[in-house]
């Protein structure tokens, strides 16, 4: 499955660094692309993985979601 969310308040290349071991962690991801310049973050994972759980973890880590789209 593919999780693809825009986010907010990506400024710099050390927010990629932040997300990516934030998510990346997370039992079930497999990859995890973060374009700051976008403010985008794309996830790849299996069918363990919401993409409430992953809007959670972004937003602890203090970047806002604006939205979220799963696909298989």
């Amino acid at each position: 499955m593919k999780t693809n969310l825009k986010t907010e308040d990506l400024t710099c290349p050390s927010c990629i660094k932040k997300i990516e071991t934030g998510i990346g962690g997370t039992a079930g991801v497999s990859k995890v692309d973060v374009k700051f310049n976008l403010n985008k973050v794309t996830v790849e994972h299996d069918d363990t993985v919401t993409g409430d759980e992953l809007k959670n973890t972004i937003e602890k880590l203090g970047y806002p979601v604006k939205s979220v789209k799963t696909s298989a």
